[in-house]
């Protein structure tokens, strides 16, 4: 079981925190990138949006009659065949948003986790003690424990803790989220993640709960396949007719 160091905001150590290996032990590579593409997708605006031959601006007249004039026939100035025409099966806006399954996410999730654990870049506060609004203080702070790149910072869901947001909001590379709406593209986006220790065993909770039987401990192993069972032997003409008479 992995154990990783609880420091307050003055970078001294207070404790320590054990951590699961069923939460922070494998990374699964191939999720985080569904995930991540998942989550890409979702914040496309999809506003793009073409001109076809009914809204470009032009007469509808048509220009000459059908036939005897040695030229091609034309119905409309807008048709697309023509210089400023209408544009023909143009990308029109849309979502591009898709389900993902939630087993997926979760399982994605643990994988950032374990990724940032396995890179050094996981922290644990004790708590985002902040007493006043002032963006200085928090950055001072950030600089005790040696967090000189982008960071998320993560505090437990509801929280009252007005101070940090607006202490926050204003540093370049730094976000607050709250524990229920980490998502494996922040954890990968940001250099280092910040967690409260309320936040980080919650979240720890929840993803143990969501483990499937087999990987959770003392979870039962897997069974031997059953054998097959024998087929019921067809009967013949003779034995069918027996039955009859």
């Amino acid at each position: 079981m992995a154990t990783i160091e609880v420091r307050n905001l003055s970078g001294d150590k207070v404790g320590t925190l054990e951590l699961a290996d069923e939460i922070f032990s494998r990374v699964n590579e191939d999720l985080l990138w569904e995930a991540v593409k998942h989550y890409r997708a979702a914040q496309r605006a999809g506003t793009h949006a073409t001109k076809n031959r009914w809204r470009v601006s032009g007469s509808g007249k048509k220009l000459w009659r059908q036939k005897g004039t040695g030229r091609a026939r034309i119905g409309s100035i807008r048709s697309p065949l023509w210089r400023h025409g209408g544009t023909v099966h143009g990308p029109q806006p849309r979502s591009y948003e898709y389900t993902f399954p939630r087993k997926k996410l979760l399982g994605a999730l643990r994988s950032a986790l374990a990724a940032k654990l396995a890179d050094g870049k996981l922290m644990v506060v004790d708590a985002f003690d902040v007493k006043e609004v002032k963006t200085k203080a928090l950055r001072a702070a950030l600089d005790k424990l040696k967090v000189d790149g982008s960071a998320l910072l993560v505090e437990v869901p509801k929280h009252s803790n007005r101070n940090l947001e607006l202490s926050s909001r204003n540093l370049e590379g730094i976000e607050l989220v709250a524990g229920n709406q980490v998502h494996p593209y922040h954890l990968l986006r940001y250099d280092r993640a910040i967690f409260t220790q309320p936040a980080i065993e919650k979240l720890e909770l929840t993803l143990k709960n969501s483990l499937p039987k087999r990987q959770r401990p003392g979870g039962k192993e897997e069974q031997p396949p059953k054998r097959a069972s024998r087929a019921p032997r067809r009967r013949t003409r003779d034995e069918k007719a027996a039955e009859v008479a």
